[in-house]
């Protein structure tokens, strides 16, 4: 009996009614290549593996290979310049020619093979895809060539070498000297060891009160040495001193400042041009600013005297000295002298003081300005959603103020616009003369007065939706039939009329 075969079991092709419609049916975007049998209707539902893609697959192409013999007449539809068919006049590689082919029907070139190259994603990034090994050739006999030229200089050199050893005997001090030298060449970790005879920065005075080592920044605070002599035990281990930079930038604020309040001799004051006399000026007013305090101090001593003692007048002068010469680091760990005062304040709820001068509030917009002879300011006026001026009654910003004029003249706008002068009559209530004061022109007068009644009449006419609603009332259809009388209506030619027509015999 022959073994059994392990070949893959037969899939069951019967439809399964519990499979719902949308995944047993065949999306639009199912290409024929992958549900392409009718048997299995779970083929786009299958697991299809994509073909791998290799190097070894990828195809190339002869790159600049032409197609048989060139053409001997120009053809229709070729490239103008080179005259072939493959490429057109726009992607010509060749040289532009002044007349080009298709006029001259000379040295018309062959056409390319253009394949159609299909790669996959490994073989689009390939830098040595389509490259020919024949070409590196060059590079390996000029790097034989360079090997052949320095074997040939390293043995003439070998035998000078000998040749000066037999004569001198070689001086092995010069050789070790020349190893253990710490250039350049060395490495830098090497050049950088400190010596085991070196001592260390912080160890050379121990004293609590010198200076003191910052390991963060990993320099030394000397306070009792000048800070701009360069000599010393700290000169070597990065102590930041005071540099010119501060200098500069006090000399350059100085002269940004004084121009701006307009002094006196900001005309002089450029620190680029003239630096030497900036500097000389700063200096100056520094002394100046330095006497007139020292004089403010001087003038309230005198005035209110001193707390301190008399027995304690030397000490507080050497305290004041000390206090100059202190440095910024001794200032801070200090701890400062909280000073009292006598002075009697009362606070209210919000934490301010009582019976404080009330500041007003300043907006950072300009304010009480009146421009083109306005007596009021822009804003003060409001009128159909637009702002203006209360003086005039202006609504242009840059308009000239026309004073009460102006304001007769809006209004008389605005009449216009609402038609209060059609609706003003010229003329009496009576039928009689004119008015002094009405207008003169009787026949404006008459025509407003027609067109005021047919808006009226026309307004009439139009019934609103409550009337709609609400139907026709009892007085709306007397008043329909007297203006909607017949004119074929025999006694229509008596209303109105006292008198009774006679009866005929």
């Amino acid at each position: 009996m022959p073994p059994p075969t392990n070949a893959p079991p037969a899939q069951d092709t019967s439809r399964n009614e519990y499979i719902p419609s949308f995944i047993a049916s065949k999306p639009f975007y199912v290409t024929d290549d992958l549900a392409s049998s009718d048997a299995d209707y779970l083929e786009h539902q299958r697991l299809h593996s994509a073909p791998k893609d290799t190097l070894d697959k990828a195809k190339w192409y002869d790159r600049g290979r032409k197609l048989g013999p060139a053409a001997t007449k120009f053809r229709k539809g070729a490239c103008e310049n080179c005259g072939a068919m493959t490429h057109k006049t726009k992607e010509c590689l060749s040289r532009p020619r002044k007349t080009g082919a298709k006029y001259t029907g000379r040295d018309i070139q062959a056409d390319e093979v253009v394949d159609s190259v299909k790669l996959g994603w490994d073989a689009k990034r390939d830098r040595w895809n389509g490259y020919d090994p024949k070409e590196y050739d060059a590079v390996i006999r000029e790097y034989n060539e360079l090997e052949a030229l320095k074997k040939a200089t390293a043995g003439d050199s070998a035998a000078d070498t000998a040749g000066k050893e037999a004569d001198v005997g070689g001086d092995n001090d010069a050789r070790y000297d020349a190893e253990s030298d710490m250039g350049r060449s060395q490495p830098t970790s090497t050049r950088q060891l400190r010596l085991r005879e070196d001592t260390a920065g912080y160890l050379k005075n121990l004293d609590l009160d010198s200076a003191a080592y910052d390991p963060k920044t990993r320099t030394l605070d000397n306070s009792t040495k000048d800070p701009t002599s360069t000599d010393g035990d700290l000169a070597d281990q990065g102590f930041m001193r005071p540099s010119e930079a501060d200098a500069f930038e006090r000399a350059q604020r100085y002269a940004w400042e004084s121009q701006e309040s307009g002094a006196p001799d900001a005309a002089k004051l450029h620190l680029q041009a003239n630096p030497t006399e900036g500097a000389m000026l700063m200096k100056k007013a520094e002394a100046e600013a330095a006497a007139k305090k020292d004089a403010q101090r001087q003038y309230l001593l005198d005035r209110y005297g001193t707390s301190t003692p008399d027995h304690l007048g030397a000490s507080k002068s050497q305290s004041d000295s000390q206090a100059l010469t202190m440095s910024s680091s001794e200032k801070a760990r200090k701890p400062k002298t909280i000073m009292s005062s006598s002075v009697y304040t009362e606070y209210d709820a919000s934490g301010r003081p009582k019976n404080a001068p009330v500041t007003v509030a300043r907006s950072k917009y300009p304010e009480d300005v009146h421009p083109n002879n306005h007596t009021s300011v822009w804003g003060s006026w409001w009128s159909n959603f637009q702002w203006g001026y209360s003086c005039c009654h202006s609504t242009v910003r840059n308009s000239w103020c026309s004073g009460e004029e102006g304001k007769e003249a809006f209004a008389m706008a605005e009449g216009r616009k609402r038609g209060q002068d059609l609706i003003t009559d010229g003329t009496t209530g009576d039928g009689g003369d004119a008015e002094p004061g009405k207008d003169a022109d009787a026949d404006g007068a008459a025509a407003g007065d027609a067109n005021v009644k047919a808006a009226a009449a026309k307004e009439t006419k139009k019934r609103t939706l409550e009337e709609l609603q609400s139907g026709i009332s009892a007085e709306d259809m007397e008043k329909y039939k007297r203006s909607k009388l017949s004119g074929g209506d025999p006694m229509a030619a008596m209303l109105g009329r006292d008198e009774l027509l006679e009866k005929a015999p």
